[in-house]
Order: C-alpha cells, then structure tokens, then sequence
C-alpha cells in the first residue's frame, strides 16, 4: 500500500475492519476513537533508557523510540489482528513507521556452517502460510499469502545475524514487509521480526540495525561463549527460517505445530495505528515535557 493511499484510508479500515468482525455496521469516529483508547491504555515506555529482555541480554531503547514489554506487546499485538505468544516485546519509533518484535529461544547453540537454498525455503514457507491461514480465519481475520522475498537470506559470520524480508499480501491492508532476524548466543537465539510499509523498507532496515546495536546478550552468553557441553540445537540456519524446532516437528509429521508457528510469527501493520499516529506523538511529546 503506498504511503499516500495508506494515510487516507487509516480511518475508513478501522471502522470497516471492527464492522467486519462483529457483522454491524459502526461509527468511523467512534471506532477510530476506541482504538485510541486502547492504544492509551498501554504500558509504553519511552526512550531514552536500557531495558531488560529475555534471555539473558538488554536492549538500549533510543531517543525517539518506544518499547512496550511482553503483556502489553501481546495487547498491542490483538489490536493489529495479530497471533503471539506472551513472549514477545516490542520496539518501535514513536512515529509508528515500523515496528520490531523480539523474542527468544532456548534452542541451544546453532551451528552455523550450513548452506541456504533461498528458493527451496520460499516454497516452502509459502506452503505452510496457507496451512497457518486456517487459525486467521478461525479469529475472522484476513487471510495473509507470503508474495516472494523482498531480501533473500543472508547471514553475517560477524555479528553472528541470519536475516531475510519477505512480502506478504491481505485483502485487510494491502502489502507488507516482514523484515527478519535471528541473533545467535550461547544457549539459543533471539528472533527479530519488523513490520513495515513496502515503501519504507530500506529507511526501516537502517533505522533497525541502529536500533540492534544497542542489543546484546550479557557476558558469558554471546555466540562465541558456548562451551563444550552446551546444548547445541537439533537444527542449523534453513530451519531458523522455517519455524525452527516447529520445522524439526513437522519433519515427524506435527504440521499443525508449524502451522501454528507460522500464522504467530507473521506480522501485520494495521491502519488503524496509523490512525493513531498523531495521537501517539503529542503523548510521547508530553512525556519529554
């Protein structure tokens, strides 16, 4: 969806989306206004500070930026009529123009000398998002379809960062970029998922991996910690990109677990929040004040 088109219809979506799901028509106003109050209602934190995440690690929230912890990222996640688990947290900048969802796993250490075969993945994680549509439409949700790669998996043997985009589609909202992370450690992994307007990507990439240098896992826990004797995961990089240990179940023939896995780890922007944009600044400006 372009940015122009998007800012138009912020209102009109969160009125016909919220009609929708409770089969009555509905004031516009007075959905936008709800909306609102529920984004209120959030716990948000404000940058600039250090919080702790899980998994042994910190995140250094910036200036200009806000977090909200697991509870109200869960909240914040049914707003925009998407799946979670209570485990992740949320960063984002205060203009809303992306937003990151962070997560750990104690998988155990990955190996990471394995090749990627970028097409083989695509196919095969756009199988299983039509499985993971079923548990959408179950909630009266849209249905999302996964387009192609917007980028292709990379891994840097640096920073010890597998990371990959992808275009997904819904009726709901248009056109979305789910940009994705996975930080290796010592004991697993945390996973980094961003969502943005297709347009904003190369803007959002950057302003993320800003954002990601101020995370790290404490002492002792980092990639290059792991010592002999340490759980080492089951699985390498490719299946990091498929669901990781929902990936091993489904090879046992648990495709429910993968299906599962992938309708929670998509990720959607609805227009709602743009809606709520202005609403959000005077907040945030308030709290500087």
């Amino acid at each position: 969806m372009q940015r122009s088109t998007w800012a138009a219809v912020a209102v009109l979506m969160v009125a016909s989306t919220a009609a929708q799901s409770q089969g009555t028509a509905s004031d516009p106003a007075a959905e936008r206004q709800a909306f609102i109050d529920k984004m209120r209602a959030l716990d948000w934190v404000k940058g600039p500070t250090t919080v702790e995440v899980e998994g042994n690690s910190k995140l250094v929230i910036p200036d200009q930026y806000v977090f909200l912890d697991a509870r109200n990222t869960t909240k914040f996640l049914e707003l925009q009529h998407n799946l979670g688990d209570g485990r992740e947290v949320m960063v984002a900048p205060s203009n809303m123009e992306w937003m990151a969802y962070l997560e750990f796993s104690a998988e155990g250490y990955v190996k990471d000398n394995e090749k990627i075969d970028a097409t083989a993945l695509l196919k095969t994680l756009q199988e299983n998002t039509e499985s993971s549509n079923e548990q959408r439409k179950s909630r009266g949700w849209s249905e999302l379809h996964l387009v192609d790669w917007a980028t292709p998996p990379v891994y840097n043997t640096t920073t010890k960062r597998l990371e990959w985009a992808t275009i997904l589609d819904s009726k709901e909202g248009g056109r979305a970029v789910n940009f994705s992370t996975k930080i290796l450690g010592r004991r697993g992994y945390t996973s980094v998922i961003m969502v943005t307007d297709p347009v904003n990507l190369q803007t959002a990439e950057s302003s993320l991996d800003n954002v990601l240098t101020g995370y790290a896992f404490n002492s002792g826990e980092t990639y290059a910690d792991w010592r002999s004797g340490d759980k080492v995961a089951k699985y390498g990089l490719a299946a990091l990109i498929v669901g990781g240990v929902a990936a091993v179940a489904a090879k046992k023939g648990l495709f429910s677990v993968l299906a599962g896995f992938l309708a929670a780890a998509w990720k959607f922007i609805m227009v709602g929040v743009v809606a709520a944009v202005a609403w959000l600044r005077k907040l945030f400006a308030k709290k500087q004040a």
